[in-house]
């Protein structure tokens, strides 16, 4: 019988050398672009899922019944909706007051101008906006 042959290791010969993939190579690009890609995503799934968006309260008034102190004269939040059920005239007749202090029928010290990455909600409970960007959410009563 002929002695198998041994493995070059076991007998101390050296083998071959293979030479080493570049540093750059194109799976570790790949694995680097995914891994930031994921991260990435997370980061804006978790930051989008925040409600960390101040609140700001919002009262539809007549626009034309301002005074002289800067107040407006409040009227029911249906007045305001975007469903058209009420007349708006030329001008618009109707709209959202934001923040300001409420006396009696009346409220002032606030501004008609929508403000942005706030969440706006009326005296009813309806969230008019939700932070972001100027997005506008429909709600119900």
């Amino acid at each position: 019988m002929a002695a198998s042959p041994k493995h070059p290791l076991a007998a101390g010969q050296s083998v071959g050398h293979q030479p080493a993939k570049p540093s750059g190579s194109k799976a570790s690009k790949v694995i680097t672009l995914t891994g930031i890609g994921v991260v990435s995503l997370l980061l804006i799934a978790y930051c989008s899922a925040q409600d960390d968006y101040e609140e700001v309260g919002a009262e539809c008034v007549d626009v034309n019944s301002y005074q002289e102190d800067g107040s407006y004269t409040i009227v029911d939040d249906d007045y305001c909706d975007d469903s058209g059920s009420h007349y708006h005239g030329s001008h618009g007749a109707y709209g959202w007051y934001y923040g300001g202090t409420r006396s009696g029928s009346r409220i002032g010290h606030g501004t008609t101008v929508r403000p942005s990455d706030v969440q706006i909600v009326t005296r009813k409970g309806t969230v008019i906006q939700r932070g972001g960007f100027g997005s506008h959410w429909g709600g119900g009563s």
